[in-house]
């Protein structure tokens, strides 16, 4: 049971953090836990490593932008944590399963990763869908 508190701590702290760095290191001590403790519990209530989520969420929010604004997409790479839109791209194509350009065309969010979401009583994982030559994908 402890472990679902740590992990809803986690993502707490990283919804708060987003956009600043978010390394397992700085979230251990921030949360005054063990790294190697953090890292284990939170792959194991959620099936993603630390890096692997922040990374996803990154995206989302990269998406989002990309479907909801005509912010420049090497701006919205360079929020997302990328160091040119290339790096960004190759990420984003490899999630969403097609370029951000190619997205902002679609016009709407289209979900990829399986968001965790808190429930006060427990955790739940969301279905979701990816971006597929222009069609969602279940």
């Amino acid at each position: 049971m402890g472990g679902t508190a740590v992990t809803k701590k986690v993502l707490s702290y990283i919804e708060k953090h987003l956009g600043e760095d978010l390394s397992l290191e700085k979230i251990a001590e921030a949360l005054n836990y063990s790294k190697f403790y953090i890292a284990r519990t939170f792959k194991e209530n959620t099936g993603y490593t630390l890096y692997k989520y922040v990374r996803n969420r990154r995206l989302e929010e990269a998406a989002k932008k990309l479907a909801e604004t005509t912010q420049p997409i090497v701006e919205i790479a360079f929020e997302a944590g990328y160091g040119s839109q290339q790096a960004f791209t190759a990420a984003f194509r490899y999630v969403y399963l097609c370029t951000p350009q190619e997205y902002r065309r679609i016009g709407r969010i289209i979900p990829k990763q399986n968001a965790i979401r808190r429930n006060m009583s427990k955790m739940v994982t969301s279905v979701s869908c990816v971006c597929k030559g222009g069609r969602m994908a279940a």
